[in-house]
């Protein structure tokens, strides 16, 4: 029986953390479970996951649907989508089943791409081999979330480049279901001699729509500009965390004149294993942000304390407890910490 192989190539950056991966997480599942009981799908489809941030690693190998448990999603620092392309044109050389004398080839794989941000990394030359080997002997479909993503970049990738408004619950549940029905109608087509690439329809443009490609292009950027993440670790666990910030404009009246002020308002803390410094590209040059932009500052997620986000003189963030006493985790120093009375600056994550 011919291949029809559906990888998703995910996009794990440290922005996704909290809902978005969650929901991501549930929604592969639900794919996989329908898929299970689809009898055009269970013959012909094998998925593959590949998630990137700094770095890309395959997480689920491709594999028949039949034997596809979903996995648990990490999260890594940056968003390196050189390195995730260069990693799915890997997996497609190396998986691919060529038609010969002796037997047919797989059908043209299909791709979803979901990213939520801007690359981190100049993605030319990674997009440059896409286009030349990959471009025509597969199909794509990049999937922006939110409104964050560079849905420029996504576009010289593929003509199939939409648009997904993830504003709820049951909208992530709405867009699995459409990713679903189009493996399947995929599937359906492969078993009828047909094309096998056909997207389910749109039902409902308010949740999933084309990209309006027309606004101009965004000067260039190598760190997202949309969330301001702060990565720490705890003293006591000893495990990294990100503390996750939204970017908020605001108008505000200073000496008597109405500006938009920029700032970020905290969306919450997130406990992370140690698979976040495995995706996280440690060559990358951090950014600094000044703590008077940050609004908010949370608990630690990993052991409670009141604090999550001290700096030590290292520039390490940590937790510290009630008691202001603490260790950086970092470089192992132990002191007592206070409030500067003013703002300071700290390295930022890539997002």
């Amino acid at each position: 029986m011919r291949r029809l192989p559906i990888y998703f190539l995910i996009d794990v950056s440290e922005s996704m953390v909290g809902e978005p991966i969650q929901q991501v997480e549930e929604g592969l599942a639900n794919i996989i479970q329908a898929l299970k009981a689809d009898p055009y799908a269970i013959e012909t489809v094998w998925i593959s996951i590949i998630v990137f941030a700094g770095q890309a690693k395959t997480l689920v190998p491709l594999q028949e649907i039949i034997n596809f448990y979903p996995p648990r999603f990490p999260i890594g620092g940056g968003t390196s989508l050189s390195k995730g392309l260069g990693h799915l044109m890997y997996e497609l050389r190396k998986n691919q089943v060529k038609t010969t004398y002796e037997q047919k080839g797989d059908w043209k794989p299909i791709i979803f791409l979901f990213s939520d941000g801007v690359p981190t990394d100049d993605s030319q030359a990674a997009i440059a081999e896409w286009k030349q080997n990959w471009q025509r002997a597969a199909n794509m479909v990049a999937i922006s979330f939110g409104n964050e993503a560079d849905t420029h970049i996504l576009s010289s990738l593929t003509e199939h480049v939409l648009h997904f408004k993830n504003a709820n619950a049951a909208a992530y549940k709405q867009f699995f279901k459409w990713v679903t029905d189009s493996i399947k109608t995929s599937s359906v087509s492969v078993e009828n001699n047909a094309s096998g690439f056909e997207l389910a329809r749109i039902h409902d443009d308010d949740t999933l729509s084309k990209i309006d490609l027309t606004k101009p292009l965004p000067p260039a950027s190598y760190t997202d500009s949309n969330f301001a993440v702060l990565a720490g670790k705890c003293q006591n666990m000893q495990r990294p965390y990100l503390m996750k910030y939204r970017r908020s404009v605001e108008e505000a009246a200073i000496y008597g004149l109405d500006i938009n002020r920029l700032n970020y308002r905290l969306v919450g803390a997130y406990q992370l294993d140690n698979s976040y410094y495995e995706l996280s590209d440690g060559s990358a040059t951090l950014s600094r942000i000044n703590s008077d932009e940050l609004i908010g500052s949370p608990t630690c997620p990993c052991c409670g304390n009141q604090v999550a986000f001290a700096m030590c003189g290292c520039g390490q963030i940590h937790c510290i407890g009630e008691d202001r006493q603490g260790r950086c985790p970092g470089c192992g120093t132990q002191g007592t910490y206070g409030s500067s009375g003013e703002g300071f600056d700290v390295n930022r994550a890539q997002g």
